[in-house]
């Protein structure tokens, strides 16, 4: 009588004897050392909400892709840890009444006890948490090394602010002019702020791009996000005063277009510029501007602005054109001054419209120019018209030449832009690491030295912040006043702290190394398991997260820690798990799904495998507890199929044997594409052929169950031990290598072909797999003799395919 599939006391046992035994070794058994693989989750922050079925997709199929490396020989990392710092740890803190330090270790301890659920490879050796002083020491000390090689400044000027979350926020963690956090609509203020200068590493951030092993859509997304362009930068000479303003442009061949300025309402000189008579109204339309976000201001459908009553003079034309301030224009993008050139671009001639100013085209089709412009003349090419010395050539040709001769003339210089910003890096928050710099009134802005790193975060009894534009770290004077380590003069210490993209920029390089309190790495350990092989998260930290990392990774490059420029060689990105209707899950919705009963009640291996089953593995799926079972009772049908074969003595057939070796390529070949839903699929349509083979022929052979043990190992590594072991085999089923198949062992002996006349199926013969098409014409029209009842014209044979007999009555 055969035992029973238990889940939990299989799972239970495998869990103890991998942790007294543990299969990820670094020699394999010959006591050879192993290549590594380093196979990477992006690290959660530690969440209240604890971990929901959609946490556990990731961090399935990352466990499974290990496996399968383990399988083909790698020593695997496989580190975990916690990104702990920041906003959603402090937020929830507040929320609760908690200090952070508490809720945050709670949130911790919590989310482990259910990641060791999911029995994956994690070496909890190599652990780290960005909240650990003696990890923050080296996100500090990068950021004393940037300092020192002039990639950390400090600037005062109008910043993202959350009014909820009360601090300052970059670019990239605005979404739809609200705080990617809270979802609060964000507005400007104007703080002094920790800048890190990504710009510089612009360039290299873009053009090795072509390097990585990653998802086009991802690498277009930073590619966008950096935006590359050419063009020029002009000066336009203001009427009646000795100020030029310079503007940024990629069509400096419509120069002669220009018909007017627009300057951002944060131009140094938008108030200045403003008459008499347009003071107030300048004045009113700047404080507006200053209460919109920069995504809502460039996506506002209708456009606004005000006439300052001052003009620039066109250095070409030698006009007066009128100087306008729109909050369309962005500060912090080129020069924070446009020239418009309403003909040839969609907004300046919607503004134009609007204002009633002149509309002059410069490019025309074919010469030809339009009488009465119903809108922008937008093509890439055309012939120059209206445009001085310039007229008749063509706008392709110039748009190249063009910057090179305003610079030759002196109206400016050629010029690449980007629409990548300098990274805004403090916030106004308690809970992050603070920054080690010390305010020094006689010399300046002076770092915090290296050996009495880290510096660490006061514990305080008041973490709420403040709103005022300072962290609450401000107010603790004991921690604040210090002296200065060059001069030794009373000095205060900065009192913003980082963001939380800081230790999350490089934690993967400290896994391997994390108990080093002399280096960040060292040099050996890098060598021997960086890069990151396989780096494994959710499409939604395309920008930032990835971004900071890849900035981070080659700024150690150049300061020699390392020896790499890109962080992570490959790339996968899972899709999300939703609720109902495809909603995301979220405890406030009520749709949250915890992997905590569903373990309970059908096992991990039964999660595990569900959670691949769902769906293309990069799509998001939606969740139906439902559908478990199915798998369920796959395992329940393989254990019952080794119960029932592990004492027999069979001598497998050549159809089993053929089977076997399907079962291998189709396992191996989905799995290498990451088709992994299908791999599932595969699973269970194979285990039904060895059934009704081994039906046929007496039972199944123990060397065909003991393949299917380990291919199945990956997925379902408690149940796959079991039957490894049920099999009467020894060791660890992960001491195995992965399974090769025998294309020859996988050739069909006969084939069941359809027998057609004039395309109509009348007949399904069976004939040797590689019978000659003579042969197979003649068995066709033997099976199909009583039905042909005309003259026979044509006979057709596709191999393996179909017999088509062609007839004329």
């Amino acid at each position: 009588m055969s035992v029973p599939y238990n889940h939990k006391a299989i799972e239970q046992k495998w869990r103890k004897r991998w942790e007294e035994n543990p299969v990820n070794t670094k020699v394999d058994k010959n006591n050879k050392k192993k290549e590594k693989y380093y196979c990477l989750d992006m690290f959660p922050y530690p969440s209240a909400n604890g971990l929901h079925v959609g946490h556990w997709r990731g961090y399935v199929i990352s466990d499974v892709w290990s496996r399968y490396k383990l399988l083909k020989g790698h020593y695997i990392v496989h580190p975990m840890g916690w990104d702990a710092f920041g906003l959603p740890a402090e937020n929830y803190a507040i929320k609760i009444g908690v200090h952070p330090a508490k809720s945050t270790a709670e949130n911790v301890e919590n989310i482990k006890k259910q990641i060791n659920e999911i029995s994956a490879l994690y070496d909890w050796d190599m652990e780290v948490n960005t909240t650990d002083p003696k990890f923050y020491k080296w996100t500090q000390w990068i950021f004393v090394k940037m300092f020192k090689e002039g990639l950390a400044y400090e600037k005062e000027f109008p910043i993202n602010w959350c009014p909820s979350c009360k601090t300052g926020l970059a670019n990239e963690e605005v979404v739809n002019g609200a705080c990617e956090r809270c979802g609060t609509t964000v507005t400007k203020k104007n703080l002094r702020q920790w800048m890190l200068k990504i710009t510089a590493y612009a360039d290299r951030l873009l053009d090795d791009l072509d390097q990585l092993d990653w998802p086009e859509k991802v690498k277009k997304m930073q590619s966008d996000w950096i935006g590359k362009s050419y063009g020029a930068e002009v000066d336009f000479p203001i009427d009646g005063r000795d100020e030029k303003i310079r503007v940024y442009t990629t069509r400096p061949d419509t120069l002669y277009g220009a018909t007017f300025m627009v300057l951002a309402p944060e131009h140094e000189l938008a108030q200045a510029l403003a008459t008499e008579q347009q003071k107030a109204e300048v004045e009113k339309y700047i404080n507006e501007a200053s209460m919109k976000s920069n995504v809502d201001r460039l996506q506002d459908k209708e456009k606004t602005g005000v006439f300052t009553g001052s003009y620039a003079i066109n250095p070409l034309s030698e006009e007066k054109v009128p100087i306008w301030i729109s909050d369309y224009v962005l500060a912090d993008y080129g020069t924070g001054a446009i020239m418009c050139v309403p003909a040839h671009d969609d907004r300046d001639f919607e503004f134009a419209k609007k204002f009633g100013i002149t509309i002059r085209q410069v490019i025309a089709k074919d010469g030809i120019e339009i009488e009465d412009m119903q809108e922008a003349y937008t093509e890439a090419n055309g012939t120059m018209i209206n445009s001085g010395s310039w007229n008749g050539e063509e706008s392709a040709k110039l748009k190249i030449e063009a910057p090179k001769e305003i610079e030759e003339r002196g109206l400016g210089q050629a010029t690449v832009n980007f629409k990548l910003r300098d990274w805004v890096f403090s916030r106004q928050r308690y809970w992050g690491e603070p920054i080690p710099i010390i305010h020094c009134p006689k010399c300046g802005n002076v770092p915090v030295p290296e050996e009495e790193l880290p510096l660490e975060l006061p514990k305080v009894e008041s973490y709420e912040p403040t709103g005022t534009g300072e962290s609450p770290l401000a107010g603790i004077d004991e921690w604040v006043n210090t002296t200065c380590p060059v001069c030794g003069a009373a000095a205060k210490r900065e009192t913003n702290t980082m963001p939380q993209w800081a230790g999350s920029s490089w934690y993967f390089l400290r896994y391997i190394d994390n108990q080093n309190d002399k280096e960040l790495v060292s040099k050996e350990k890098a060598k021997e398991f960086l890069p990151v092989d396989m780096y494994i998260g959710g499409v939604e930290h395309a920008v930032l997260h990835l971004l900071y990392s890849r900035f981070y990774t080659k700024f150690l490059y150049d300061m020699g820690v390392i020896d790499f420029v890109e962080p992570f060689e490959k790339l996968f990105n899972q899709g999300m798990i939703t609720g109902k209707n495809g909603v995301k899950m979220s405890k406030s919705k009520g749709n949250v799904v915890s992997p905590d009963d569903l373990v309970n009640d059908y096992g991990c291996d039964s999660l595990r495998m569900y959670e691949l089953f769902v769906g293309p593995p990069e799509l998001d799926a939606e969740w139906d507890d439902r559908g478990i079972d199915g798998v369920n009772r796959y395992l329940k049908r393989v254990w019952n199929l080794v119960q029932e074969n592990k004492d027999k003595e069979v001598t497998p057939s050549k159809e089993m044997i053929r089977e076997r070796n399907k079962l291998i390529y189709d396992i191996t070949t989905r799995l290498d594409s990451f088709s992994l839903n299908t791999v599932i699929s595969g699973f269970m349509e194979h285990n039904n052929n060895l059934i009704a083979i081994g039906k046929k022929e007496g039972g199944v052979d123990k060397e065909t169950l003991s393949t299917m043990a380990v291919l199945l190992s990956p997925f379902a590594p408690h149940i796959a031990e079991e039957i490894w072991e049920e099999l009467g085999n020894e060791g660890s089923v992960f001491e195995n290598e992965w399974p090769e198949y025998n294309q020859e062992a996988m050739k069909e002996d006969t084939i069941e072909v359809p027998v057609q006349i004039n395309g109509k199926t009348k007949a399904v013969i069976q004939i040797d797999a590689n019978i000659s098409k003579e042969d197979a014409i003649a068995a066709g029209k033997e099976a199909v003799k009583d039905k042909i009842t005309g003259t026979v014209v044509k006979e057709i044979y596709v191999p393996k395919k179909i017999i088509n007999i062609v007839q004329k009555n």
